[in-house]
C-alpha cells in the first residue's frame, strides 16, 4: 500500500467528528485532530496498530468493522462503551464505511455521546436565549410608553397638590418610574449592533479587575492565571467587558452577603483546540474561566440562572447573566456554569476565527499589579 501523507487526508482535518482510517489489514493509517482530542493520544502513537489493539476487548466495534467489510456498505453502531489501549473509556456512536482509496479501505467515524449531549444542550440554550431576547424586547417596548405617561402624570399632579408634604408621594412615583425606565433601557441594550474589532481578552479582564477592585477595595482577592500567548479575537470590547463584569460582580455580591472568609476570584485563560460550538468547528478558541470560592448558586435556580428575571440575591434584577449570555452568543461563543458550595466556575468559550497579531500586555499587567 502507498504510504499516505497528510495531504491525502487534508479534507478530514477540520471535521468536527473523530475520524480513523484503516487499511485492508485493519491497521490505522490516519487519525484526524478531532480523534486525537477525543481519545487523548496522537496519530503518531497509533499509526500502524491494529484497530483491535487501539480499542482492545471491544466486540461491538470489531463486529461493526466485519459487517462493513462483508457487506461493502456503511454499518453503524449506536451508543456503546469503548475502551482504549490506555484504559480510558468513552460512550460513542460509530459508523464504519468502506471506501475506494489507494491509501485506506475503511473510515471509522466516532461521535462521543458527551459531545452530542453538549451540542444538544448548546442548541437548547441558543433557542432559549433567542426566546428570552424576543420576550425582553417585546416587554420593554410594551412598558416604555405607558411608563412615560405615568411619570408625566405624576409631574403634573405634583404641581397641583395643595400641600408640599404630599409631593413626597409623587416623588416616589417619579423615582420608581425612572428606575423602571432604566431597567427597560438595559433590556434593549443587547439588541444594539456590536462593534467588532481586534480585542485582547486580557485587556478585557484587566478592565473588569480594576472596576471590581474600585467597587470592593477591601476583602476581595482577584487572582490572574493568564496564558499570554493567546491571540486577539474579533469582538466588541465593551460587550465582553460587560459580560465578564456581570458574572464577576455577582460572585463578589454573593461572597459579601455570605461573609465568605478569604474571598477570592480567579480569572484563568487557556487555548482550547478543535472546539465545536453550535455545530461549527473551530481550530482554536479562548477558554475563559471565572472561578470564585463563594457559597455557590442555590440548587433551586442553578438550571435557570440564564433565564431573565431569575436572581439568587435579594434585590437583584435577574438580568446580569441573561445579558452576559446574550453578549457571548453574539460572539458565537458559549457560556456554562458549574457550582457547588465553595466553588463556582463560569466557563466562556470564544472562537478565534481569524489570525490576529498577538499584542504584548506585560506593560499592562505591570501597571495594574
Amino acid at each position: 500500500m502507498v504510504q499516505p501523507t497528510p495531504n491525502h487526508f487534508a479534507g478530514l482535518e477540520h471535521l468536527a467528528t473523530a475520524i480513523i482510517l484503516l487499511d485492508d489489514a485493519c491497521r490505522v493509517v490516519y487519525m484526524n485532530p478531532g480523534a486525537e482530542v477525543i481519545f487523548a493520544f496522537s496519530a503518531k502513537q497509533i499509526t500502524g496498530m491494529l484497530i483491535s489493539e487501539v480499542f482492545p476487548n471491544c466486540e461491538i466495534l470489531m463486529l461493526a468493522v466485519q459487517n462493513a467489510i462483508a457487506q461493502q456498505s456503511p454499518f453503524r453502531e449506536h451508543e456503546f462503551a469503548i475502551s482504549t489501549h490506555r484504559q480510558q473509556s468513552f460512550a460513542v456512536t460509530c459508523t464504519v464505511t468502506p471506501i475506494d482509496s489507494p491509501n485506506a479501505s475503511l473510515i471509522l467515524e466516532f461521535q462521543p455521546m458527551d459531545a452530542q449531549l453538549r451540542i444538544a444542550r448548546e442548541e437548547r440554550m441558543l433557542i432559549q436565549q433567542q426566546a428570552n431576547a424576543e420576550l425582553l424586547r417585546n416587554l420593554a417596548h410594551e412598558i416604555r410608553n405607558p411608563l412615560g405617561g405615568l411619570r408625566g402624570a405624576a409631574q403634573l399632579l405634583e404641581h397641583e397638590l395643595p400641600s408640599p408634604s404630599l409631593r413626597e408621594y409623587t416623588q416616589v412615583i417619579i423615582k420608581e418610574a425612572d428606575r423602571l425606565q432604566s431597567l427597560m433601557d438595559r433590556l434593549l441594550i443587547p439588541h444594539r449592533v456590536p462593534k467588532y474589532q481586534p480585542t485582547n481578552i486580557h485587556e478585557v479582564l484587566e478592565r473588569v479587575r480594576s472596576l471590581l477592585l474600585a467597587e470592593s477595595p477591601k476583602g476581595i482577592l482577584i487572582k490572574r492565571d493568564y496564558d499570554l500567548s493567546l491571540p486577539e479575537l474579533i469582538g466588541d470590547r465593551e460587550k465582553l467587558i460587560q459580560a465578564v463584569l456581570n458574572i464577576a460582580r455577582n460572585a463578589v455580591q454573593a461572597m459579601q452577603s455570605h461573609q465568605t472568609v478569604n474571598s477570592q476570584i480567579t480569572f484563568r485563560t487557556r487555548a482550547e483546540r478543535q472546539v465545536t460550538l453550535v455545530r461549527k468547528r473551530y481550530r482554536v478558541a479562548i477558554k475563559l474561566e471565572i472561578i470564585d470560592n463563594g457559597p455557590g448558586i442555590p440548587a433551586d435556580i442553578r438550571d435557570r440562572i440564564f433565564y431573565p428575571l431569575v436572581s439568587g440575591s435579594e434585590g437583584g434584577s435577574g438580568l446580569g447573566l441573561t445579558l452576559a449570555q446574550t453578549f457571548i452568543t453574539q460572539h458565537h461563543g458559549m457560556i456554562e456554569c458549574e457550582s457547588e458550595p465553595g466553588r463556582t466556575c463560569f466557563t466562556i468559550l470564544l472562537p478565534i476565527e481569524t489570525t490576529a497579531v498577538k499584542p504584548a500586555i506585560s506593560t499592562l499587567l505591570e501597571k495594574t499589579t
